[in-house]
């Protein structure tokens, strides 16, 4: 077993901070660039956890401490034989987030560079704002490795083949305008704006059937992994969420509320 060490970030190495229906979550090791350790994995899986299954709230936002929003692995931790994963979770995979799946949309909220395994953060989230000055980039293949913790799986999932063969094979940045130009993110945020704009984006999500929301995340995601929409077991998926869905007392709320002309109260069921 490799041997674990404890982060000397003071306080935890990654924060859970509720307002309303939204968490956001901050990446806490602003000393080492958020770069990630074993501490900052278990406590940014740990949150995770209590998104998915805490039922107030409905969005979660992640970002980063200082000016990085993560510099990926901990490198003096690996140098050194340290485990960087989170204890007890080898299935959530790096960060405790790349292999962690919440069916809760997650907004990522690029504060600075994001490289190599931020970027494979960022990837894993549902939606990104950045900040103008922020870049993205998966370097590994500088240093004699590649983006193994979901770069080079999810990366030419959401842009063009060949532009996302470019990024790992040269490992090259891609600066906040080319990453909104690209699709990696849904949109630039001027210089130290982006978590207001991350939260004003999350409050247009959270604002709308919590049930729906989620049912609609899990279709997508189903959806891209069965690579055709003609598949017998995708319309399966599909009408099995739609029963659940359209049945529900949040489905009758919402018709409601379009004929009274208000806005609709919804109870997640």
């Amino acid at each position: 077993m490799p041997e674990r060490h404890i982060t000397d970030t003071p306080g935890p190495a990654a924060t859970l901070e509720r307002l309303g229906d939204i968490a956001v979550v901050t990446l806490n090791r602003p000393h080492a660039l958020n770069a990630v350790d074993a501490a900052l994995s278990e406590a940014l899986g740990t949150a995770l956890e209590t998104i998915r299954h805490d039922p107030a709230v409905r969005v979660g936002v992640i970002t980063g401490a200082g000016r990085a929003f993560c510099a990926g692995a901990d490198l003096k931790e690996l140098a050194a034989g340290r485990s960087i994963d989170a204890a007890g979770h080898p299935e959530w995979g790096f960060a405790g987030m790349v292999r962690h799946f919440v069916d809760k949309p997650l907004i990522a909220a690029v504060n600075g560079f994001a490289l190599g395994g931020g970027t494979e953060i960022v990837l894993a989230c549902d939606l990104a704002v950045i900040d103008e000055t922020a870049a993205l980039g998966l370097p590994e293949v500088k240093r004699g490795l590649f983006a193994a913790a979901g770069g080079v799986i999810r990366l030419p999932r959401q842009i063009p083949l060949k532009v996302a063969l470019e990024a790992v094979l040269t490992g090259e940045r891609i600066d906040a305008r080319r990453a909104e130009t690209l699709g990696l993110v849904n949109r630039v945020a001027p210089a130290g704006r982006v978590l207001e704009s991350a939260l004003e984006l999350a409050r247009i999500v959270a604002a709308n059937a919590p049930l729906a929301v989620r049912a609609a995340k899990r279709l997508v995601h189903h959806g891209a992994a069965t690579g055709s929409d003609w598949e017998p077991a995708v319309w399966e998926r599909n009408d099995a969420e739609m029963d659940a869905v359209f049945g529900s007392e949040d489905a009758a709320e919402g018709g409601r509320a379009f004929v009274e002309k208000r806005s609709p109260s919804w109870r997640d069921r």
